[in-house]
């Protein structure tokens, strides 16, 4: 449908003539090209903080809320843009990952080399994880163990939990303070599982203060303590989403109301065959979990498994005078080549377009949890404290 559409308004190209025909075949060397526009989330203005560069790594503070690479509705908005933008740095090598909503010690390799001799150290579990975070209540004062087994709920909106079927993990916990409601607590991962410390947290009753997902009254009155959710898997991401959208704050999630729409038309048709998976506009996730994590199975009525559907509209209407309009269907420069549009235009084939959401404020794009520290065979990068994460530090 989104392509018929663009089609119509004369975006799809084809070695640089509109698209008339979607039944034409394709040819040796032909370029195809489709312009659109995105809407990112917003993200924290906190600037990127570098703590080492030299010939071999970059190891920057990342700000919460920043994506590492790439990913979902991200572009512009992720360290790897950024760094390139603002600080020229090229062609850099991903070592780890952290969770958007996480912040702290971020290592990047300058060669292929050096990520390989670093790959290997991942790979021999030679490389030391520190985190520091902000939890719920009183967390006992003596060192905690948590070795339950994660599995992933839904891969789009980001959501795993305990589970026997789950992958094996351990984390090693050590309170560092408590001011009468809150605690500090040390956090050292022996695996990398996705969200493991966040999940962990949540499984021993003390969540991270301000967990946009496993503190959320979605889990029940328990908030997910001990494992228990008595919810189905599609329940529970029902009532995630529903209510960030009672918030306004579905740009937490990292999802749109078109996701949820585009899903829900299709759900309603009863037939997703207008959008196929080769139609998807972001197949990736945006949370971009390890290889290692489990795939959800495929029969799972997950409303929100499939990625950004690529089908905004509900129908052709309009589209012929959309065709006419050419200050409306074509994001034309001035020399007549397709491209961006201008500042504050609107694209009538963008749902996003459409809708007004509030800013959030600062406070909403810091989630407490910080890569603190990074050790290998051969290096050790420390980031600051926190300021929430200080002992006479008040909310």
């Amino acid at each position: 449908a989104y392509y018929r559409a663009a089609a119509r308004a004369g975006r799809l190209r084809l070695n640089e003539e509109p698209v008339r025909d979607l039944d034409i075949v394709l040819k040796n060397n032909d370029f195809l090209r489709n312009t659109v526009h995105r809407h990112e989330p917003p993200v924290t203005a906190q600037p990127i903080q570098i703590l080492v560069e030299n010939d071999e790594v970059v190891v920057v503070d990342k700000p919460s809320s920043l994506p590492v690479h790439p990913c979902g509705r991200f572009r512009h908005n992720t360290v790897i843009f950024i760094l390139g933008k603002e600080h020229d740095l090229k062609e850099l090598h991903t070592i780890h990952r952290l969770d958007r909503m996480t912040s702290g010690v971020l290592m990047f390799a300058k060669t292929a080399e050096v990520s390989k001799r670093l790959d290997e150290q991942v790979r021999e579990r030679q490389l030391e994880k520190e985190y520091v975070c902000r939890v719920v209540g009183e967390f006992p004062e003596h060192e905690v163990v948590c070795e339950e087994p994660i599995l992933v709920v839904s891969y789009k909106v980001g959501v795993c939990r305990v589970d026997p079927k789950g992958k094996c993990c351990k984390t090693i916990f050590q309170r560092l303070s408590y001011n009468g409601k809150t605690s500090v607590v040390k956090c050292l991962p022996r695996t990398g599982r996705t969200h493991q410390i966040r999940v962990h947290l949540q499984y021993l009753g003390h969540p991270i203060v301000n967990d946009p997902i496993y503190n959320m009254e979605a889990w029940g009155p328990e908030r997910g303590r001990g494992g228990k959710i008595d919810k189905t898997d599609e329940e529970l991401l029902k009532a995630l989403v529903e209510e960030h959208r009672s918030k306004q704050s579905l740009d937490i999630l990292g999802i749109s109301e078109e996701d949820l729409n585009s899903n829900a038309e299709n759900k309603d048709s009863g037939n997703s065959s207008d959008c196929p998976e080769s139609a998807r506009a972001d197949p990736v996730r945006e949370d971009c979990p390890a290889k290692d994590t489990k795939e959800p199975e495929p029969d799972t009525k997950d409303l929100l498994r499939n990625d950004i559907a690529a089908c905004p509209l509900n129908s052709d209407t309009n589209l012929e005078t959309l065709e006419k309009n050419k200050d409306l269907s074509l994001c034309e420069n001035r020399d007549g080549q397709t491209g961006e549009k201008s500042s504050g235009e609107k694209d009538p084939l963008c749902v996003e377009c459409k809708i007004s959401r509030r800013d959030p404020s600062p406070k909403e794009l810091v989630m407490y949890l910080h890569a603190l520290r990074y050790k290998g065979a051969e290096f050790e990068y420390c980031s600051k404290m926190p300021e929430w994460a200080l002992e006479d530090w008040e909310e």
